[in-house]
């Protein structure tokens, strides 16, 4: 059974640090690249972060560059999300997935069920 299991999430004031981790099993974690993407209340998914499967190519939304680091541990089976300078409009349910890129394309697989990051003071 493909499991994503996210942890990590809570209640952090502005400009505090959370690091989130995705736990990954019944799959060759290795083998996919991943990614983040965030839901806040009321609004779509926000693509946040990603990183290729060998953990040496990792792409930023622009709002989170140079706050957020994405790595993965392969030995481990895990991924993280390292959020430093949070802000209120952090704000929302994070997902980690695996990805695909097919013709320019994004198509997600699996997803994990989501860690409430709120940032508040």
């Amino acid at each position: 059974e493909v499991q994503l299991v996210e942890s990590g999430g809570g209640l952090v004031q502005p400009g505090g640090s959370l690091r989130l981790s995705c736990a990954a099993s019944g799959f060759t974690f290795g083998s996919y690249d991943m990614s983040w993407v965030r839901q806040a209340r009321g609004k779509g998914p926000e693509w946040v972060s990603a990183i290729n499967s060998g953990g040496g190519n990792t792409y930023y939304e622009d709002s989170v560059k140079g706050r957020f680091t994405i790595s993965r541990d392969n030995a481990k089976n895990t991924l993280y999300l390292q959020m430093n300078s949070l802000k209120p409009e952090d704000t929302a349910v994070y997902y980690c997935a695996t990805y695909t890129v097919e013709a320019g394309i994004v198509h997600y697989g699996y997803w994990g069920q989501g860690t409430q990051v709120t940032v508040s003071s």
